[in-house]
């Protein structure tokens, strides 16, 4: 059976699983709930698990049967991969799925909305959980047919918590014996696309993403003599304000930078001048060229206008995830699948990247590989004013999740497919 249709089959029970995982959201790199229902999902399927030792992640790695020998109906005879060197093993993909909501209290209404206060899964990655857990079942099933190894990627700690590189320390891109030829993941919308589009795009698609926190040190005093503290309140309004200037007048408008102030925060009382002000910032940037110099630009910037008050200021730029860059060749090998699969009216090319970010980006940058995202706008809801991810009114179709992990089956089979057609690997594993 054609591997969309068998997916359609499963269609029922991934709703139910997705469900499940979205009334019990957990935040963070520890998601005990959620790793032993995805435990509970593998079990019985001849996968090799791997749990995370700092974080509750889960790696399986399924042993393809056509690398080693093996038929429909035989076993496939593979030598443990200890026993063999790297260069004798066979390829291996890596498919990659994120598992952690967002502190954000739901608002959707919907009837599996979640149970836990202040929590919800808001940005999709039950959904990522739920196909993969698909693709688990659909690649066992076609495992004597699979031309080498599949990792599959099951990943705490992706909003803010950087849980790609806990995994890859760990060894994720090695789960197989030897370092992963190609990897891939995927991302659903609430927004942006109609139903079902599936979206690519070669070279950056996604910013790099850094952190500003601002302290502006002043002295304290009464509201009514300004002139006996030293306000700090007056030089964080204008830090805000010469943060914005300064991304207009000293970057290249091609060449992107978004910085938005999050947090401004002072004093506890109207006629108290407090001793310090806040400020928390996001920065995207769009090449490594602008990261850095921001990295320069920002403090030298706030440090002069604190000078200029006669105050101290204390600048924590905190790089957080780098740029998601995708490899152009294993872009267009998704984009390949995506279209036999589906048509080439579910696919959608950007032109221009997205100003999020994700740590899958790590991943990217040990490794070739590329990142589809794919709408799962309501089919009756307007994608260009549905609620965005994070949105505690974000609301994501069910009806994407069968072709969601049939596209990840599927690129882990064509891929495997074209490594050992290129390599030339043998029908057998050598003798040693």
């Amino acid at each position: 059976m054609p591997i969309a249709a068998d997916a359609c089959h499963m269609q029922e029970d991934l709703a139910r699983f997705r469900h499940s995982l979205h009334r019990e959201p957990e935040i963070g790199l520890q998601l005990p709930r959620t790793q032993e229902k995805v435990l509970k999902a593998l079990e019985g399927l001849p996968y090799e698990i791997t749990l995370g030792k700092e974080t509750t992640s889960v790696t399986a790695v399924l042993r393809g049967g056509a690398s080693a020998g093996g038929t429909k109906d035989t076993a496939p005879a593979v030598l443990p991969p200890a026993v063999l060197p790297p260069a004798v093993l066979p390829p291996a993909v890596l498919l990659r799925a994120d598992m952690d909501g967002l502190p954000v209290q739901e608002k959707t209404g919907v009837g599996y909305s979640s149970t836990i206060d202040g929590a919800m899964h808001a940005c999709g990655h039950d959904l990522h959980t739920s196909m993969l857990t698909g693709a688990a079942t659909l690649l066992a099933e076609r495992r004597h047919r699979l031309a080498g190894d599949v990792v599959l990627m099951f990943q705490p700690g992706e909003e803010g918590f950087d849980g790609a590189s806990y995994m890859i320390r760990e060894g994720v891109l090695d789960a197989a014996g030897r370092r992963v030829d190609a990897a891939y993941g995927m991302h659903v919308f609430s927004s942006l696309e109609p139903h079902g589009t599936f979206c690519t795009k070669p070279g950056v698609m996604l910013s790099a993403s850094d952190g500003l926190v601002v302290t502006v040190l002043g002295a304290g005093g009464h509201g009514s003599a300004p002139h006996s503290a030293k306000d700090p309140v007056t030089a964080a309004a204008e830090m805000v304000t010469a943060l914005q200037v300064m991304v207009t007048r000293q970057f290249n408008m091609f060449d992107p930078v978004v910085l938005s102030v999050g947090v401004l925060h002072a004093g506890t009382k109207r006629n108290v001048i407090p001793e310090t002000a806040r400020i928390e910032a996001t920065i995207r940037t769009f090449s490594e060229e602008n990261r850095q110099r921001m990295m320069d630009a920002v403090p030298r910037l706030l440090k002069g206008i604190a000078s200029a008050h006669g105050l101290d200021v204390d600048v924590d730029y905190q790089q957080e995830y780098p740029l998601t860059i995708t490899d152009q060749d294993e872009t267009h090998t998704a984009e390949k699948v995506i279209t036999e699969l589906f048509g080439d009216s579910r696919l959608s090319r950007w032109a221009t990247p997205l100003s999020g970010s994700e740590d899958f980006s790590r991943v990217l940058a040990e490794v070739p590989g590329t990142f589809v995202g794919l709408s799962a706008v309501p089919r009756d809801a307007d994608h260009a004013t549905s609620p965005f991810n994070h949105s505690p009114y974000a609301t994501f179709d069910d009806g994407v999740l069968a072709d969601g992990a049939a596209l990840y089956a599927e690129l882990a089979i064509h891929r495997l497919d074209a490594l050992a057609a290129a390599a030339r690997v043998p029908a057998s594993v050598p003798a040693l």
